[in-house]
């Protein structure tokens, strides 16, 4: 019987050698870049929003399989979600990678915040941390700067 670590190893690498919604997306409503400048790490994240609704998402960029792994299923779980539950799930899933305590996601949320707990692992490697972050701090600047785009960087 496979291990939870193997499997959990199996999703990575999975979304990091074929990551869902990596492509440039045209005229998006809000986009920021994020760049580890530690191991090199840049991705784009591009959203399109109606009202407060992601209706669209998508990423493009280099990085290491954890920070691809992460965009790509960031990705998918963020397709017509609210502003205000993308923020959410960011702030709880930045608690569980780095050991740190916020509140859980709301009910209707569990079932895509389990989808990422084969990222938590990241939390015994700190500087992993960072490349699993660092596509949700780009979306969370995106969120901010709306058209005008912005820059993170993790140092």
């Amino acid at each position: 019987m496979m291990d939870l670590r193997e499997l959990y190893q199996d999703i990575i690498l999975d979304h990091g050698q074929r990551p869902r919604n990596k492509h440039a997306m045209e005229a998006p409503s809000h986009f920021a870049n994020g760049h580890n400048p530690l191991c090199g790490d840049k991705i784009t994240i591009y959203l399109k929003m109606e009202g407060d609704r992601i209706v669209d998402v998508s990423f493009e960029g280099r990085g290491c399989a954890i920070s691809t792994a992460s965009a790509s299923l960031m990705t998918e779980i963020l397709k017509g979600k609210t502003e205000a539950e993308a923020q959410q799930l960011f702030h709880a899933f930045q608690a569980k990678v780095t050991g740190g305590e916020a509140p859980a996601p709301d009910e209707a949320l569990e079932e895509d915040f389990e989808r990422l707990d084969p990222l938590s692992g990241v939390k015994a490697y700190p500087v992993r941390v960072k490349c699993a972050t660092l596509p949700w701090r780009a979306l969370e600047a995106a969120l901010k700067s709306g058209a005008i785009g912005a820059t993170v960087k993790t140092e």
